[in-house]
């Protein structure tokens, strides 16, 4: 039976090199998501202050990154940064910055949709009862909205993993990058190992994401 190129996953340490991989891009994700959570939820509660100054500078920032790619975002930290102010960032720092920069617009923006999707009796009915504005948001306001928040985040959380195969750009080796040095030292040995390196790739990043959507999904049921 003709070798298709399956053995180039067990050559060597190539496997062990994109599961080292996978990980730069996990610990990428999971670095920016936390910090996307902690500033995203910021952002979120000043998107719903009544004064139109902040309200609109939130909403240009947020505008702004969702309009603006992410691969031109790491570009312009990347070199950009590099260049013009003499900023020596690291490629998975870059990573994390950019991704920070747009999951706290992504966040933002979901934190203050759970926000404004509280009642408004429910603000009258703390009030009533004697609470503080502190009070009420933490009794009353921020446990509901977190449970409409939870699965929407954790599905940004999965987003953000896929996407940061986009830092195989500023070289940064996580896994799509150790897959091309990997076929590229395979090349004339083993020709048709890109389908079983990228093969191998679909299934890695199907088996961490599958999990956290089936969480999301079960956390939606349960609303």
């Amino acid at each position: 039976m003709q070798d298709l190129g399956i053995r180039v996953l067990f050559m060597g340490n190539n496997f062990l090199r994109l599961l080292l991989g996978l990980w730069i891009t996990i610990k990428i994700s999971l670095a920016a998501a936390g910090l996307s959570l902690v500033f995203g939820t910021f952002l979120g509660m000043v998107m719903t202050l009544e004064n139109s100054v902040v309200r609109a500078v939130s909403r240009v920032y947020l505008e702004f990154i969702r309009i603006m790619p992410q691969l031109v975002l790491l570009f312009l930290v990347y070199f950009g940064l590099t260049k013009a102010f003499g900023v020596n960032l690291s490629g998975q720092a870059s990573a994390v910055l950019v991704f920070t920069l747009w999951g706290t617009a992504e966040m933002g923006d979901l934190v203050r949709g759970a926000l404004v999707s509280i009642p408004r009796h429910q603000y009258e009915t703390g009030t009533a009862l004697g609470l503080g504005p502190l009070q009420i948001y933490w009794y009353v306001i921020i446990p509901q909205a977190v449970q409409r928040l939870l699965p929407l985040a954790i599905n940004l959380t999965t987003r953000m993993i896929k996407t940061t195969s986009l830092v195989v750009l500023i070289g940064v080796v996580e896994v799509m990058k150790a897959a091309q040095q990997i076929i590229e030292a395979n090349r004339y040995t083993v020709p048709d190992a890109a389908l079983w390196i990228y093969g191998a790739i679909f299934f890695l990043y199907f088996f961490v994401c599958w999990p956290i959507s089936l969480l999301a999904a079960r956390l939606e049921r349960a609303q």
